[in-house]
């Protein structure tokens, strides 16, 4: 059975998941503190990269096991806003986009299909979280659906009650402001067992697991 997932959302001590802006120079905004010990070599496996084996970065490369399909924000693809304009932009990810699966770039503004050699395609599309996940689902033939983010797309996910598993990296820093993973979402632990583990990076690492719905 397909499963709904997301994989290493870092998040701080006082809950924000972003910045409060993206541009094209900053397109993490004033959250950079979140993922000063990322090691993004390693998402798609400890094989495919010259790196020690340890708790975050095995933990990290779950992000692409059995993965057939994501699911993004508009803020995640670029920092556009509105119209999309003319100037052929392509994503932050250059020509080879780490996703190598169908990615689906939730928008209320139509653009044409993005495909890479890599077998990664942005495909732009319009609906609620429920349509979106359909569609992911049937791109996927069989695999797990991945929720890429940000944190108002998993939000959105949570409040339709349409997450399996949930890898939370919680960095211990505050940011003050951003945008927060749990407005409006009081008791939603309790949907879920929660197990925590600590590294020695500091990180907490949060791996959420649905509780079978009644």
């Amino acid at each position: 059975m397909s499963r709904t997932r997301v994989h290493n959302l870092f998040i701080s001590l006082d809950g924000y998941a972003a910045g409060e802006y993206v541009t094209l120079d900053a397109p993490i905004g004033d959250a950079r503190g979140l993922f000063a010990g990322f090691d993004g070599r390693v998402i798609h496996g400890i094989d495919r990269a010259d790196a020690d084996v340890t708790l975050d970065r095995a933990l990290t490369t779950l992000w692409g096991q059995g993965v057939g399909a994501e699911i993004m924000g508009r803020r995640k693809f670029g920092p556009q806003t509105g119209e999309w304009p003319d100037g052929g932009w392509r994503g932050w990810w250059g020509d080879e986009p780490p996703f190598e699966t169908p990615v689906f770039v939730m928008t209320h503004h139509p653009h044409p299909t993005l495909d890479f050699a890599n077998g990664t395609s942005f495909r732009f599309v319009d609906g609620t979280a429920q349509e979106v996940l359909a569609l992911a689902q049937e791109a996927a033939q069989g695999g797990d659906v991945r929720i890429g983010g940000g944190p108002t797309t998993v939000r959105q996910f949570l409040e339709a009650d349409l997450i399996d598993f949930m890898h939370l990296a919680v960095v211990p820093i505050t940011l003050g402001r951003g945008v927060s993973l749990w407005d409006g979402l009081a008791g939603v632990e309790e949907r879920f067992t929660v197990e925590s583990v600590a590294s020695a990076s500091g990180v907490t690492h949060q791996l959420w697991n649905r509780i079978a719905r009644g």
